[in-house]
């Protein structure tokens, strides 16, 4: 028995795989680094000269170190599992784009070009489903909106001298925060902060 299915309902259901498909992926990838070690050189390739290695190679070895590669990892695991649930799949979709579109810009910087081209493609089309699935859940997305772009401004209005300082009072702050760094490796290595803030100063 064949019955009709509403167009809505199909959509529903493409925008639900779709995100199980992103899901999965990011995932799959995701554990291979933190786990299968999708990042690193073989021992012929670490033998090898830096000069003779491809970019994408000597990029390789640079990401399987700690803590990125595990970072990179976890985020894409975190990001899966958030696409997954229908209570987080939008901040799954929201936290995709930046992750997906920094391996993007990666992979066309250090891939061969044949490589490139085919992850460029698949990519991209990983991109448009999670801004389908965005546009999908789009009431949602117009409360987000409205949240966080719709007369936002400070709790208090400040003079125009207030903002003409700002620079200043920015310096001061960075200052404040270098300065319990200063003071514990004052602790530590006494002679060798006075050395470094005798020559910062012109001593």
């Amino acid at each position: 028995m064949f019955y009709k299915v509403s167009k809505d309902k199909v959509w529903d259901y493409f925008i639900l795989i779709a995100r199980f498909l992103l899901a999965i992926t990011f995932i799959g990838y995701g554990y291979s680094k933190v786990i299968d070690g999708q990042f690193g050189l073989s021992e012929m390739e670490m033998n090898t000269a830096i000069k003779d290695l491809s970019l994408f190679k000597t990029s390789w070895y640079l990401f399987d170190h700690e803590p990125f590669k595990s970072i990179i990892g976890f985020s894409q695991i975190i990001c899966g599992l958030l696409l997954l649930f229908n209570k987080t799949a939008i901040i799954g979709a929201f936290v995709f784009l930046p992750i997906v579109a920094t391996i993007l810009i990666i992979d066309l910087t250090i891939m061969p070009e044949t490589l490139a081209y085919g992850f460029t493609w698949r990519l991209s089309a990983y991109i448009l489903l999670d801004i389908l699935i965005l546009l999908h859940y789009k009431e949602k997305m117009k409360v987000i909106w409205k949240a966080v772009w719709v007369n936002v401004n400070t709790k208090y209005k400040f003079p125009i001298l207030g903002y003409l300082l700002l620079p200043l009072f920015a310096i001061i702050l960075e200052i404040a925060i270098a300065f319990p760094k200063i003071i514990v490796h004052f602790i530590m290595y006494p002679s060798e902060t006075v050395d470094i803030l005798k020559s910062f100063l012109g001593f």
